[in-house]
């Protein structure tokens, strides 16, 4: 994944997403090793469908059960409110696809952002 810049409007919005929803992080002997996001649906918008917004393990983390162990929290959250989940990714990113595939995941044809990102859905019942 790109490193992502730090400006003072993308911490605005990420100051408004995190005090807006449900945000948990991983630690490994005290450092957080990863963190996960979700919330309803931004897009598509609707009452039973529930967004996995964000997962991210840092790398040293990766493969030692961090991941999943951050996906089945969100995915137990999500079920407590909605039907089905959907996410989005990278369309060139095929650690997070693989990923999303084992942890139930299924690809749609839905993209946006001309391409670049692609969906993912999980029903929750």
């Amino acid at each position: 994944m790109p490193v992502a810049v730090l400006d003072e409007g993308r911490i605005a919005r990420w100051t408004q997403t995190v005090a807006g929803g449900n945000w948990w992080v991983a630690e490994a002997g005290g450092v957080i090793a990863g963190f996960v996001g979700i919330g309803p649906s931004r897009d598509p918008v609707g009452p039973g469908l529930g967004e996995l917004d964000t997962i991210a393990v840092d790398r040293p983390y990766w493969r030692q059960g961090v991941g999943t162990a951050l996906m089945q929290k969100a995915l137990d959250e999500l079920a407590t409110q909605y039907d089905e989940a959907i996410l989005w990714t990278l369309a060139n990113y095929p650690q997070g696809q693989n990923f999303y595939a084992r942890t139930g995941w299924t690809l749609t044809p839905q993209s946006r952002d001309e391409g670049r990102q692609v969906s993912y859905r999980r029903s929750l019942r």
